[in-house]
């Protein structure tokens, strides 16, 4: 069973000089009971180096503990160039998850994702692909991330026909990002699918970073990045600013309510959050400390994101 909070960790683990800062983090949410570790062939900078990082730590502070944790990595995205260092051929997914086995120093890992759909290769060859690591005991469990309804029920099909059930779907999914209700999450709890989010924080939006327009030091301000000034318009602020108050009047801080929000759910199995430092991850755990809302308090959450 998973945690209802989960630790996706790519930044931090991408640089070097932030390694005893992870190491706090990890520390931090291990003794916190957070035991699932999400991680991906491509995440860094440099690609590669936040599973190095990880290795790295988990030798050194964790040894022994292996069997207690849940520690999952993905393949789908550029990880390196030429015809099979992308997307979800047979080739670069078996290849992909043997080098992110060596550079985390670990035999198998608990979930091997499929990134995203490859509008290429057959999704039966991807599928089977899943099944055969799972055979060849490189992994425990797979899942999926990034797959509409439609696609996400033909994996699940052909997985179950093949005897290795998808266990998990990581799919972007926060107060800004709604897709997922409009068929996915119906479908994962009808074939018992587990349904883990990303991005619950909508890359930092949904905090009060933004609550007085754009911080030198944010994500927005910076010219390449997920989250882009122009995104921050008077309406966003002043939208943010209401769920505030909301979040507010609940003894919540914005971020607080935006993880609270998604875990209300039932059909939610966990929730990814990414931490910069120890504090953030703090913050984040007390919203396990108030997931329901009232009939009031959603329908004022959902009438202030009607124009979002």
């Amino acid at each position: 069973m998973l945690p209802e909070i989960s630790l996706g960790l790519w930044h931090n683990f991408g640089h070097v000089d932030q390694l005893e800062n992870s190491a706090n983090i990890l520390k931090l949410a291990f003794d916190n009971g957070i035991n699932h570790f999400d991680l991906a062939n491509n995440y860094g900078p440099p690609p590669g180096s936040a599973e190095e990082n990880f290795g790295k730590l988990l030798e050194r502070d964790f040894r022994g503990y292996r069997d207690e944790m849940i520690i999952s990595t993905k393949a789908g995205y550029t990880m390196w160039d030429g015809p099979y260092g992308d997307w979800g051929s047979k080739k670069y997914l078996v290849s992909s998850l043997d080098q992110s086995l060596k550079r985390m120093n670990m035999e198998y890992v608990d979930i091997f994702y499929h990134h995203r759909p490859d509008p290429e290769t057959p999704l039966e060859e991807t599928m089977h692909t899943l099944d055969l690591v799972v055979r060849q005991g490189k992994a425990l469990y797979v899942g999926i991330s990034n797959y509409s309804a439609d696609e996400a029920a033909k994996a699940i099909k052909i997985l179950k026909e093949l005897g290795t059930p998808c266990l998990i779907h990581q799919p972007k999914y926060s107060m800004y990002e709604r897709w997922v209700e409009g068929g996915l999450l119906d479908l994962l709890s009808k074939e018992g699918v587990g349904c883990i989010p990303f991005s619950p924080l909508a890359q930092g939006l949904l905090t009060d970073k933004y609550l007085n327009g754009i911080p030198i030091d944010s994500r927005a301000a910076k010219a390449h990045g997920a989250l882009q000034e122009n995104q921050i318009t008077e309406e966003k602020v002043s939208q943010l600013n209401k769920l505030n108050f909301i979040a507010e009047s609940r003894g919540q801080k914005l971020a607080q309510m935006a993880l609270s929000w998604i875990l209300k759910d039932d059909r939610i199995t966990s929730v990814l959050v990414g931490a910069s430092k120890p504090e953030q991850l703090a913050d984040s755990l007390q919203s396990l400390e108030s997931t329901n809302f009232s009939t009031e308090e959603l329908s004022q959450i959902d009438e202030i994101l009607a124009n979002a």
